[in-house]
């Protein structure tokens, strides 16, 4: 119980000294159910308007550990060419929270009839950084001892990312917190509150099918911020009579270029992940997926649980938009 206490006490303070250097954006296993929140252009890409809830906690067990919500709500209009969706998450790690509410636009060309696509899009939003130091914990009393009211520190922001899909497959390209650091440095609190740091998401993947009824779903994700270790998602989908989703993955830090800030001996942080999602109703999906740490710090931790649930509105149909979904490659 002691040692746990120490570690929890050490999570927080590392999780604070790092966030002043650099706020990671949080991460979701199912981020393939998550399109919006990596990628302003996917607005719209269903064709139909729906809302996807995701919940995340990390490192069951320890407290500080990190917590993660995402709300959002899309859909297409003038023909489909044109997409919106809004963005919520709330974001917890140790003494460190970051709410943030992003309005999203995603402009789709139409090249032919087999359902190939390009979209452009954009979002700008208003960030929310805070720290409360009483929830820092230290087990050194020789260490910097914080104090005082909990901090916040408004932000506007903005994204942009663009997304290609043909009938088989699909890659997008975005970044994030474009204008957040640089509201931030005119600030007086930015010396103890974190300012989020630009990330770049690239990601890719096919629909292979098996069968009628069985369909391969290969899909990567690179995402990087310039200052902390690459991180590489690797999963592979089975689609079940289009509505049972099972699938694996992968999580790994890669080493894509050289990195003066950081530290050379860092252990490299991997996982493996474990998925599911069942539309229990056409218009209803359920997720779940399980992250298991492959590292000498799992012992200490029940593992990462993450839930998902998606909600599928009704809307008037037309023939064009039916032929599309019937070709895109997602099956979302």
């Amino acid at each position: 119980m002691r040692f746990k206490k120490r570690l929890t006490g050490l999570l927080l303070l590392c999780s604070w000294a790092m966030g002043v250097q650099a706020q990671q954006d949080a991460q979701f296993s199912q981020y393939i159910f998550n399109g919006i929140y990596i990628n302003p252009a996917y607005a719209g890409y269903r064709q139909e308007w729906n809302a996807n809830a995701f919940y995340r906690r990390q490192w069951a067990g320890v407290p500080g550990a990190p917590e993660t919500m995402s709300v959002a709500v899309d859909g297409s209009v003038n023909d489909d060419r044109v997409g919106l969706a809004l963005l919520l998450s709330s974001d917890k790690v140790g003494a460190q929270t970051q709410q943030a509410a992003y309005l999203n636009y995603a402009y789709r060309l139409h090249f032919n009839e087999d359902a190939s696509q390009l979209a452009f899009g954009i979002g700008a939003g208003i960030t929310q950084q805070g720290l409360d130091p009483s929830k820092l914990q230290f087990a050194n009393p020789n260490e910097p001892n914080l104090s005082g009211a909990a901090q916040y520190m408004l932000l506007f922001d903005m994204r942009a990312g663009i997304y290609y899909t043909t009938a088989t497959w699909f890659a997008g390209l975005s970044v994030d917190n474009l204008t957040a650091q640089y509201q931030a440095a005119r600030k007086p609190l930015a010396k103890f509150i974190p300012a989020p740091k630009p990330h770049y998401y690239l990601t890719a993947g096919a629909m292979l099918r098996m069968n009628d009824d069985v369909y391969l779903k290969p899909v990567f994700l690179l995402k990087d911020d310039r200052g902390g270790p690459t991180s590489l998602d690797l999963n592979l989908f089975v689609l079940l009579k289009e509505m049972v989703w099972l699938g694996g993955g992968y999580r790994t830090a890669v080493d894509l270029y050289r990195k003066p800030d950081l530290q050379s001996n860092l252990t490299r942080s991997s996982a493996v992940i474990a998925m599911a999602e069942v539309f229990v109703l056409p218009e209803l999906r359920i997720g779940y997926a399980y992250d298991y740490a492959l590292n000498k710090y799992s012992s200490y931790n029940n593992g990462t649980h993450e839930l998902s649930l998606g909600f599928y509105f009704k809307r008037a149909e037309n023939s064009r938009s039916r032929a599309l979904r019937q070709l895109r490659c997602s099956y979302f």
